[in-house]
């Protein structure tokens, strides 16, 4: 599979729509790329040249954070998107790695269900939730956000690994249904809120743990080592968390009960 690098010849007056962009195909100069009502070949936008790689290459500096939906979909392959990114980066993905080395918009990886996508800045609101209208979230693969991410994070999550290297906002872990989210930094209000499975890791206790979960009263070590493993194996703050030792909290009580807030002692 051949590569390709995308240079952005200028910062466009209108959002972009890149949703049909990917490795797959062939004739790339004329994908359609949409901006505001109008539908452009690929061509009119980017400078586009081979990439010896293999990959998909997007260039273009600030620029790139008014292109949405970098990756939508993507199967298979590797993408990188030197800069930022704009609204739904990585949503609905289901293999392959995108690497972001920047920020992201709201709803980055909103429902992804495989692959890997690495925000190497901040990303918004809703990241790892659900599309709006939709009832589930991020369902499968790894999300990990390097610097900090914004409120509900998580929000609606069914499976999967999402990690957040910074703080995260308000309701992060909101409605959880499966899966696993660890911070490393401060979280906002209502962690957990609506959780009904799952667990959340929480490398900085809250201010105020919420009122509906309760202490579990057993540390389960084999668990832990084996989910502890797991996050350290990506470094950084969690590198150590195999030797740390823990307090489980079970919530949300006022929904299923049946999450973990996991906090290191």
């Amino acid at each position: 599979m051949s590569g390709w690098r995308l240079r952005l010849k200028q910062a466009p007056a209108l959002r972009l729509d890149l949703r049909g962009l990917s490795l797959a195909v062939e004739d790339i100069e004329r994908v359609r790329v949409g901006r505001g009502k109008e539908l452009l070949p690929l061509a009119e936008l980017f400078d586009v040249a081979p990439d010896a790689d293999g990959r998909l290459l997007l260039e273009g500096g600030e620029g790139l954070a008014r292109c949405d939906r970098i990756g939508w979909g993507m199967k298979q392959g590797a993408l990188i998107v030197d800069g930022p990114a704009g609204h739904y980066a990585g949503a609905c993905m289901s293999g392959g790695t995108l690497q972001i080395n920047g920020g992201a918009g709201l709803l980055a990886g909103c429902e992804m269900s495989g692959g890997t996508l690495t925000v190497n800045g901040d990303a918004g609101d809703f990241a790892a939730s659900t599309l709006p209208g939709s009832m589930d979230g991020m369902r499968g693969g790894t999300l990990i956000v390097k610097g900090s991410a914004g409120a509900r994070f998580g929000d609606r999550m069914r499976r999967g690994t999402a990690l957040v290297f910074g703080d995260a906002g308000d309701f992060v872990a909101s409605r959880m249904v499966a899966g696993t989210i660890a911070v490393a930094g401060a979280v906002g209000a209502h962690p957990g809120y609506g959780m009904r499975r799952g667990s959340l890791v929480l490398l900085q206790a809250p201010a105020r743990l919420p009122a509906t979960f309760v202490p579990a009263g057993a540390e389960a070590p084999v668990f832990w080592q084996l989910l502890a493993r797991e996050l350290a194996s990506h470094g950084g703050p969690f590198a150590p968390l195999p030797t740390c030792r823990i307090e489980r909290h079970l919530g949300d009580l006022a929904a299923d009960g049946r999450g973990e807030l996991i906090l290191l002692r």
